[in-house]
C-alpha cells in the first residue's frame, strides 16, 4: 500500500518543481518478523538442498544398479545355453573315452578307430578352449573340501589316505560361467570308516 500512494502522490502532486525528496516508507514488516521470514527461508532452501541431494544420490544408486543388471545380462545371458552345451561335452568325453578303451582292448591296433579317439579328443579340446573363451570353466573338486554351492553329495566313501569331508570321487563334473556355478558336481565324499 505505501508504494501505491506514493506512486500516486508523484502523479498529482507539482510537474512543473522540481520533486522533493519524500519520506522512506515504512516497512508493514518488522526487523523481526523480518529476521524469521528469514530463518524460515533458510530452513526451505536447506530442506530444498537436502531433497535434492537425496534425489540425486537416488538416481545414481538407479543408474548403478541398472548397469549392474546390464552387465550381469551379458555375462549370464547364455547360461541355460552353455546348460545345454554342457551335456553334449559330457557326452563328447564318455564317446572319447569308450573309443579309446575299445582302441586299448583290440591285440590288433584298428587305424580307423585310433583316428575317431584322436578326432574326438581334438574336438573336446577345442571345445574346451571355446568354453574357457567364454568363461566357462569345468571343476576339479577332487581332492579338495565339500562345498555345498558347489557339489552335489551322491554318495559316501570310506575315507583311505584322505581328510575326511573331502571330495573322493567325481561322477559328473560341474561348471561355473564366470565363477557362478551352473552345473553342480556330482561327487564321493570322504567319511571315516566305521568299525
Amino acid at each position: 500500500c505505501a508504494f501505491s500512494t506514493a506512486a500516486q502522490q508523484r502523479s498529482t502532486g507539482d510537474e512543473c518543481g522540481p520533486e522533493e525528496p519524500s519520506e522512506e516508507p515504512k516497512h508493514p514488516l518488522s526487523d523481526c518478523a523480518l529476521e524469521h521470514k528469514a530463518i524460515k527461508l533458510e530452513e526451505q532452501v536447506r530442506d530444498l538442498t537436502e531433497r535434492y541431494r537425496r534425489a540425486l544420490a537416488d538416481s545414481e544408486n538407479v543408474r548403478r544398479r541398472t548397469q549392474k543388471f546390464v552387465e550381469d545380462a551379458k555375462l549370464f545371458g547364455i547360461q541355460s545355453f552353455c546348460r545345454d552345451l554342457v551335456e553334449v561335452a559330457d557326452i563328447l568325453e564318455k564317446t572319447a573315452e569308450s573309443a579309446a578303451g575299445h582302441a586299448e582292448q583290440r591285440s590288433d591296433p584298428n587305424p580307423t578307430l585310433q583316428k575317431i579317439y584322436e578326432g574326438l579328443s581334438l574336438i573336446e579340446a577345442k571345445l574346451q578352449s571355446v568354453f574357457a573363451k567364454h568363461g566357462l570353466q569345468k571343476m576339479n573338486p577332487v581332492g579338495g573340501r565339500y562345498d555345498p554351492y558347489e557339489h552335489e553329495i551322491i554318495c559316501h566313501v570310506p575315507a583311505e589316505g584322505v581328510q575326511p569331508g573331502t571330495v573322493a570321487l567325481v561322477t559328473q563334473d560341474g561348471y561355473k560361467l564366470h565363477g557362478r556355478t551352473i552345473r553342480h558336481a556330482l561327487v564321493g565324499v570322504a567319511v571315516e570308516a566305521q568299525e
